[in-house]
């Protein structure tokens, strides 16, 4: 108990989620899981990340975790016990306390099948939750990320009320509304054995059978986030809602988008050991050339500083808009104007972006892979990113492309409308090209809009990446938003 008492001051904030980077990372809840509470313990908060012992957390860090108990816990209805170990790590200020469970956690990746998943993400929320008990730490705010951890609202307020944890407010953050962690209502009810009143409507019931979890989280959560606040309102619509758009529109009230950061510290083309030549706001335009000409040399392009590149890194689905891109690729690419894909994905579009480098040889490159190296020299070496997404709830490309001075070609939905200011050739003001309209031409339009700023007045274009490379990117202002969401719901 005395270490709850010698941090009474300072608030305690509890995160609870599926991936963590360098842990464990599938996409981008892995990085908020990661940044948010660094951020967050520079201004002076308490921060405890629960996550799963997986057995793919690489080695490394598995020898520097620390025994900090282990108990018995019920889940099942009929009182079936399971095994709770707590194995804590602490790195940059920040404690990761790891549930450890044989039976869940020792096998295959994070993310199996629905099925399996529903029992073991059902274990991992109350988990953590009896964890925080034993520990005799109770946080002020329990900060949840998607369906992995959507019963946590739910336990805090039936199984936990009457413990301390039971006094935290709960926060529940939708990273991405496409996965919900529905299930057959016999088979939820089996492996969480909350209360019968929560399986019918309003809450967790979807359809005749059905339990949704994110459903559940919301209505029971105090506060919902999302990422964005354009993505906060198109979630209240059908066409981005996923079918809990009515859900959504009833719990308004308490939903509130807040868009990510990214680490400046590992995206930073100053000390970025990974370029051809590092560079800050005040050289970029000159080292911008070299790193041009060193990733056209390494990807077999022509090299001529003088050639637009157009960079595209991401994963090859339909929700990044890659079927815009293809359908104008041949259009886009002429002999001022190279492109370059980085990703892996639907094989169709790994098919479609390698057959476009055959018949463009030396102006397009497609990189079917993931490199982390190669990532960081696109960004540096391009002149402009495209972004295309049919939906995009925040977005981390566009925002590391300005922090390396990369121009972003974006289209206007969430996270990628409320951080990409249009380019307005009458006041020469903004910081990247947007377009609205989910089409070929409309895209295409787009990138020539850009290609006429950066071939026709190429110093409005140096401006306007000197522009994007002083906007705060970091996590700085997104945490101070998120402390000032829990002083209010936790005074």
């Amino acid at each position: 108990m005395g270490e709850q008492n010698n941090q009474d001051t300072r608030r305690r904030i509890a995160f609870v989620g599926s991936e963590c980077y360098p842990f464990v990372k599938t996409g981008g809840l892995g990085d908020v899981m990661y940044a948010l509470p660094r951020a967050l313990i520079e201004q002076d908060c308490d921060v405890r990340v629960f996550l799963p012992k997986y057995a793919c957390i690489p080695q490394k860090y598995k020898e520097k975790m620390v025994y900090r108990g282990s108990f018995m816990m019920n889940l099942c209805q009929g009182g079936r016990e399971f095994f709770v170990g707590i194995m804590e790590l602490v790195m940059d200020g920040v404690i990761y306390d790891f549930i450890e469970n044989e039976e869940f956690f020792s096998w295959g990746n994070p993310y199996t099948d629905l099925f399996a998943d529903i029992p073991k993400y059902s274990y991992f929320s109350k988990a953590s939750l009896a964890a925080m008990n034993f520990m005799e730490w109770t946080p002020d705010i329990v900060h949840c990320h998607d369906w992995q951890a959507a019963l946590v609202p739910i336990y805090l307020k039936t199984h936990f009320a009457p413990t301390p944890v039971g006094q935290a407010r709960s926060v529940l953050t939708i990273h991405n509304l496409r996965f919900q962690g529905i299930c057959g209502i016999p088979h939820m009810k089996y492996w969480t054995d909350i209360p019968g009143y929560v399986f019918d409507y309003p809450y967790m019931k979807q359809g005749e059978d059905d339990a949704n979890m994110m459903k559940g989280g919301l209505a029971f959560a105090d506060c919902i986030t999302t990422v964005s606040q354009t993505y906060a309102g198109e979630i209240q619509t059908g066409f981005y809602g996923e079918r809990l758009d009515d859900h959504l529109r009833y719990h308004s009230g308490k939903l509130v988008g807040i868009v990510n950061g990214i680490d400046v510290e590992q995206w930073n083309s100053e000390t970025d050991a990974l370029l051809a030549a590092t560079y800050s706001e005040a050289d970029v335009i000159e080292k911008k050339k070299a790193n041009k000409l060193a990733l056209q040399e390494k990807l077999g392009l022509v090299q001529d500083e003088n050639k637009l590149v157009l960079g595209l890194i991401s994963r090859l689905t339909n929700q990044k808009g890659l079927d815009l891109v293809n359908a104008i690729l041949n259009d886009i690419v002429d002999d001022n104007t190279q492109v370059v894909v980085l990703g892996t994905g639907d094989p169709n579009y790994e098919n479609s972006f390698r057959y476009y480098e055959s018949v463009h040889k030396g102006k397009v490159c497609a990189y079917i892979s993931y490199n982390e190296a190669l990532a960081h020299q696109i960004y540096a070496g391009s002149d402009a990113l495209l972004v295309p997404s049919l939906f995009e709830p925040c977005g981390l490309t566009q925002l590391i492309a300005m922090r390396y001075g990369t121009i972003p070609i974006v289209r206007e939905t969430g996270g990628l409308k409320d951080t990409v200011q249009p380019y307005n050739e009458n006041t020469n003001e903004g910081n990247g090209f947007t377009f609205i309209d989910y089409d070929p031409s409309v895209l295409f339009d787009c990138i020539n809009r850009a290609k006429s700023v950066y071939f026709g007045e190429r110093e409005r274009w140096d401006e306007m990446v000197r522009r994007d490379m002083a906007v705060d990117v970091s996590w700085k202002k997104s945490a101070s938003e998120y402390l000032d969401l829990y002083k209010k719901l936790k005074g």
